[in-house]
């Protein structure tokens, strides 16, 4: 069976729609990342995204699946959500190429992270901090 790419944007080919759909990714408080199993099957996930630049990041545990998953296949989709996953009405649905980061690059990544969740995202660098160094890692998503 042919794994599936991500699915294309909602949003029309122009690169101006393409790039304020992305942006309005970027400032949303949760995004549902969806990344796909090797048999092709969707899995969205709730998470924090952060954009710097053009590219949006965000941590996971080491040892998520969804970690897997984007080793396999880096095609993902985001679109805004809430904390549940529950899409929010006529959000923007992008593709992106997600790509897990070295661990040498978490300090810079929660940076990233902790400038647009300020107190939650410090609080979030602390737990993992306490968990040990290497239990989250950052991901990198750009633009497809």
């Amino acid at each position: 069976m042919a794994i599936p790419t991500a699915q294309r944007s909602s949003v029309s080919e122009s690169h101006e729609p393409v790039d304020q759909a992305w942006d309005e990714v970027g400032r949303a408080s949760y995004v549902l990342f969806t990344s796909y199993r090797k048999s092709g099957t969707p899995v969205p996930t709730p998470v924090w995204i952060a954009p710097d630049h053009d590219d949006l990041y965000f941590f996971s545990d080491t040892d998520a699946f969804k970690v897997k998953r984007i080793r396999n296949n880096p095609a993902v989709t985001l679109q805004p959500c809430d904390v549940r996953g529950r899409v929010t009405a006529g959000a923007p649905l992008v593709t992106g190429r997600a790509e897990v980061l070295d661990h040498a690059d978490s300090p810079r990544v929660r940076r990233i992270v902790n400038r647009k969740y300020r107190v939650l995202g410090t609080l979030g660098t602390v737990l993992s901090r306490l968990r040990r160094s290497e239990a989250s890692i950052g991901i990198r998503i750009q633009k497809a």
